[in-house]
């Protein structure tokens, strides 16, 4: 009789090991990243940068930058790119400002009129990519140059030929919506904490943390409901799709093309909520902010696990991404290093982070 043949295992049912799927997630690279940081200052650093109002210090550019991040990641796991974000935080800004300021408008109407011509920017430059077939690189490229040129003419416009718009805060002064886009959350909580010894007080008597600035808050309020849509929604899954191979994404059903849209007005309302925050905040606008903050969203979302490719990444891994760069941003002033190491440290961040995403890809499609 001819001998039985072992049953073969089906790879598809076949059980993975812990350390294989935590290999998997996205998020790992920038999760061990802030931790080598944390011993790096830990070690190098004034141990001021880790007190409480030094975390604060840090965590604030990085809810700032976080917002971008997170939009851009999730933009970039569906297959395109926005190079045009800190122009839109300029130009969102411009507007913003003219609206409160030079038309004297309350925020009920300031803010969405300013998230609803950021939106349909967004979508505007979704509408190219898809109509023209050109890669969105290109196209937002373009829309980097424009908007940032339109925020510099509007400037001078609005403020008879200056590039710098004044009086937001005197404008926003009083107005029931301000609280919830400036300035510190829980004052009465840390007050109390202040009172009962758990924080330190300066000599006036004020706790050294006035509070939460508001900007953490909403970073972490996006990051959560960015990774619930991303793990938990349909519209999650069409993200993933979408990205990972949009042909078959749209055999399969899948609405490529409003989901595509529907990422590049994210990514243009979260410039927008940014520059509002950061223009109440300062109580100005001007036609530079937000320079250069593209680059730094892109990158976070690498070191976040986002592949370049498209359709594998993660919001918390944005997140966490985002962390670092604050750290490393402030945490240089709490050392004896010159501070224009930063430049060298976000080389080197990128390059280690595409290294190792590509491993994880490889690794993930059994790529040789």
């Amino acid at each position: 009789m001819a001998s039985e043949m072992p049953a073969s295992v089906d790879e598809r049912i076949k059980a993975e090991s812990f350390a294989t799927r935590l290999m998997k997630r996205p998020e790992l690279g920038a999760i061990g990243g802030v931790v080598l940081v944390t011993i790096f200052f830990l070690i190098t650093a004034s141990p001021a940068m880790f007190t409480l109002p030094g975390i604060v210090n840090f965590l604030t550019p990085a809810a700032q930058l976080g917002l971008l991040g997170i939009a851009a990641a999730m933009l970039m796991i569906g297959g395109e790119f926005d190079l045009s974000i800190g122009s839109m935080v300029a130009f969102a800004g411009m507007i913003f400002g003219v609206l409160v300021v030079n038309m004297d408008l309350p925020l009920a109407l300031a803010i969405p009129m300013t998230m609803a011509l950021a939106a349909a920017m967004g979508a505007l430059n979704g509408f190219i990519v898809l109509r023209t077939g050109l890669p969105s690189f290109i196209v937002t490229l373009a829309f980097l140059f424009i908007l940032r040129g339109a925020s510099l003419v509007g400037l001078k416009i609005f403020t008879n030929g200056s590039t710098q718009l004044r009086g937001v805060r005197e404008a926003v002064q009083g107005d029931w919506l301000a609280p919830l886009f400036a300035g510190d959350a829980f004052g009465g909580v840390f007050r109390w904490m202040a009172e009962m010894g758990w924080i330190s007080k300066l000599r006036s008597g004020a706790p050294s943390v006035p509070g939460v600035p508001i900007e953490i808050l909403w970073f972490i309020g996006f990051a959560l409901l960015a990774t619930y849509i991303l793990l938990r929604t349909p519209w999650g899954n069409w993200i993933f799709a979408t990205g990972g191979d949009k042909n078959a994404a749209q055999n399969s059903g899948v609405p490529v093309r409003r989901v595509k849209i529907a990422l590049f007005m994210l990514t243009a309302c979260a410039a927008a909520l940014v520059a509002i925050i950061t223009v109440i905040d300062s109580g100005s606008t001007d036609a530079r902010r937000g320079f250069m903050k593209e680059f730094e969203a892109i990158i976070t979302a690498v070191i976040g696990g986002c592949l370049l490719t498209g359709g594998y990444g993660s919001a918390i891994g944005a997140f966490f991404g985002a962390i670092i760069f604050g750290m490393v941003t402030i945490g240089l002033t709490y050392t004896t290093f010159d501070q224009d190491w930063f430049q060298v440290f976000l080389g080197g961040m990128l390059l280690l982070a595409v290294v190792f995403n590509n491993a994880i890809r490889k690794r993930v499609t059994g790529e040789r």
